[in-house]
């Protein structure tokens, strides 16, 4: 499994969570990630004191990764605020470890 880590700086507190809210709603009423993006899973990260963010995609094979990557860097965050793209990193999952849900609340 592959891993793109986009971050983002120099955001602001409201934007970040305006942003984020957009493409949360925006995933589940598309159902998952947008058309093009065929990844396995999707984490936002945001520091709202600091101004940060982290997007980290997983992607199951290269070509899976290839084809989000130049989806992902034609496309912009939604909303204003949400600072400037400074980096695109592709890593090697090494371990991926998650809890399972018991279908009660969290």
């Amino acid at each position: 499994m592959l891993a793109r880590v986009a971050r983002w700086e120099g955001a602001t507190a409201e934007g970040l969570r305006s942003s984020a809210e957009m493409i949360r709603r925006e995933g589940e009423e598309r159902g998952g990630p947008p058309e093009g993006v065929p990844s396995q899973g999707l984490l936002l990260l945001h520091d709202t004191d600091a101004g940060k963010v982290l997007a980290i995609a997983l992607f199951e094979t290269e070509a899976d990764y290839e084809q989000g990557d130049r989806t992902l860097n034609e496309m912009s965050p939604p909303g204003e605020g949400f600072g400037d793209r400074v980096a695109v990193e592709k890593y090697e999952v090494a371990v991926d470890f998650r809890a399972e849900t018991t279908g009660g609340a969290a």
